[in-house]
């Protein structure tokens, strides 16, 4: 964007409670935090709560809270008896410590923006992805996208049509227990292809190396994958690293450590994505505007 950073203090105190100190006026501004809610999750919602209430105390005109990774995003609906539904509950907090507007990329499930009273630009990651696969120079009868599971159907079939329209195989599998999957089966066909496996989130990589395996029994050529947001909850970089894939591609909404750096890693930005949506959201530009119209944004 051409900006300097914003000036702030934060610190813990000794309890480990969180403190911060706006280090310029912010009066009558428009502000923009960026704070993804990844890992350590509760942490990092505290901290970004406090630092909105900081600048709806200190007269900001406007608070966008940029939330490239949406913590909570995946307990979204009850799906037993006596749960919470996490992510309105975040929701909640975000829009009562006083943001005007929040900018999310990839939610989990696109219900979430509905979660939030105020309102919500969702960007996606994929054409930073696709520009990145494009550049590969993959030729088109040999690709296949593949969806890890059924939920994510929707998600594969917009990523293959805009990747030379390619055909679309499904992962079926069964989930016995949080962060456990079990692969069953394959529906399509992806013998002697190469197959792009997408989701939005690699957490502990259960599901996209069980169904990396099976594609590969299936005869696939080669395995790359793709996601938004890298979690990597141990054993996720075991997983990623074991040969099953050509290539893990993901982008840097979640900072990854380079402890967890492997050789198949390509880390993509997603700077100029959030950079030229946060001038769109300043300068209330329509839909249409040129230099957005390519970014895929609500």
């Amino acid at each position: 964007m051409g900006l300097d950073l914003g000036k702030i203090k934060i610190k813990r105190f000794a309890d480990g409670e969180i403190y911060v100190q706006l280090q310029e006026s912010v009066r009558g501004c428009d502000v923009f935090l960026v704070q993804p809610t990844c890992p350590p999750a509760n942490e990092n919602i505290m901290e970004l709560l406090v630092m909105i209430d900081a600048c709806r105390r200190a007269s900001a005109k406007n608070i966008t809270a940029v939330i490239p990774y949406f913590g909570y995003a995946r307990a979204d609906r009850k799906t037993q008896g006596r749960e919470s539904i996490a992510a309105k509950l975040v929701a909640n907090l975000i829009t009562e410590a006083g943001a005007n507007r929040v900018l999310a990329c990839d939610l989990h499930s696109g219900q979430s923006m509905g979660y939030f009273d105020i309102p919500v630009d969702h960007v996606y990651g994929q054409p930073v992805i696709l520009d990145y696969l494009a550049s590969k120079a993959i030729s088109s009868d040999d690709l296949v996208v593949v969806s890890p599971d059924v939920g994510g159907v929707a998600r594969a079939r917009a990523f293959a049509k805009k990747l030379s329209d390619a055909p679309l195989a499904i992962v079926d599998k069964r989930r016995q227990g949080h962060n456990v999957a079990e692969v069953m089966n394959l529906i399509g066909d992806v013998k002697g292809r190469v197959a792009v496996m997408v989701d939005d989130m690699i957490d502990t990589a259960g599901t996209i190396s069980k169904g990396a395996a099976l594609l590969h029994q299936e005869g696939a050529r080669e395995v790359y994958a793709c996601s938004t947001h890298a979690v990597f909850s141990p054993p996720a970089i075991e997983r990623l690293s074991s040969g099953l894939f050509q290539e893990v591609i993901i982008t840097n909404t979640i900072p990854v450590s380079e402890q967890n750096y492997f050789p198949q890693l390509t880390i993509l930005s997603v700077a100029n994505l959030l950079g030229e949506t946060i001038w769109r959201v300043h300068d209330d530009c329509s839909d249409g505007y040129e230099p957005y119209s390519s970014l895929g944004i609500d």
